[in-house]
């Protein structure tokens, strides 16, 4: 398989990476309906932790079993999988080779008190991710939590660990926390600033939530109203996530969020594409629908992002 020249370039903006890291990036780039272009659709399924099995799957009961959502990935002819390390195993040898598999590697739950602070615990390593094929490893960050500068130094060292070893990381970039009110989460000034922070700290793979025209920061604000930066459309905003993303310099996915109208998801596939975001990483929105209808849906984002519809 030969990496086309819009996933070579894409490549040679990771200037300091090993091959083993950039070969990584590769599969999943070359993997699927989108193989080759240069956008992507990613599975998440880490919900069962954050949310709870019967929050998570009841809607569509086949999704208890880790195995429909390797066969659903595969299936829509999406980039990658992604997962915590149970989801994994439970499916690691059966669909061994077949999609590019992220293990998410910490995890909170629905379970801890409200003062227990914003933060997740690291539930599995570089060497399981070795160890079950994967091609990247995947952790959650709270900028605006108590906890950030706890969690930016683990990650930092277990980005060092896994690019040593010749394995991507994707960094879920959620602003959260004490210093985030709940507009905040979302706003566009936040929203850049998480995916700067992401961009920093090594992501070759940045997930972000899509943002409102918010701005939360007083000084910020200031910046965006005096340099006349336009945040008035999700394309827009998606733009200038991207420029916060080194310029378009590292992949950068958008979450689909909770689940909602098909249009609404279809809407955002168009702002992601029209304001230059590598695609969507779509959990709730994919298996918490009937299996056909989940194909059907995802093959419509799929013609989205190839600029079909």
């Amino acid at each position: 398989m030969r990496a086309t020249r819009i996933v070579q370039k894409i490549l040679a903006n990771y200037e300091g990476e090993t091959p083993g890291v950039k070969a990584n990036l590769c599969r999943m780039l070359m993997q699927g309906k989108l193989g080759g272009t240069g956008k992507m659709i990613i599975l998440p399924v880490d919900q069962g932790f954050e949310h709870g099995p019967a929050r998570s799957f009841a809607a569509n009961p086949e999704a208890y079993d880790p195995h429909y959502h390797y066969q659903l990935a595969l299936d829509a002819g999406l980039n990658a999988y992604a997962a915590p390390l149970g989801m994994i195993e439970a499916g690691a040898d059966s669909y061994a080779g077949q999609i590019p598999t992220i293990l998410k590697v910490n995890s909170a739950n629905s379970l801890m008190s409200d003062t227990a602070g914003k933060n997740q615990a690291i539930t599995a390593s570089v060497d399981d991710a070795l160890r079950l094929g994967c091609s990247a490893i995947g952790f959650t960050i709270y900028p605006g939590s108590d906890c950030a500068l706890d969690m930016f130094e683990e990650i930092s060292a277990m980005r060092e660990e896994a690019a040593a070893k010749g394995v991507a990381t994707v960094i879920w970039s959620y602003p959260r926390g004490e210093a985030v009110t709940k507009d905040g989460e979302t706003g566009i000034d936040v929203a850049a600033y998480a995916a700067q922070i992401a961009a920093l700290l090594g992501a070759h793979i940045i997930k972000i939530k899509l943002s409102t025209d918010h701005l939360m920061l007083p000084e910020a604000k200031k910046v965006y109203e005096a340099e006349e930066i336009d945040i008035a459309t999700q394309a827009a905003r998606v733009r200038h996530c991207m420029q916060a993303s080194f310029n378009g310099r590292r992949i950068v996915v958008f979450s689909g969020g909770a689940k909602k109208g098909a249009d609404s998801v279809y809407d955002d596939a168009r702002a992601i594409r029209d304001g230059g975001g590598n695609g969507s990483i779509i959990g709730r929105n994919s298996f918490q629908r009937p299996r056909a209808d989940a194909l059907d849906m995802l093959g419509k984002l799929v013609d989205i992002y190839r600029g079909k519809a």
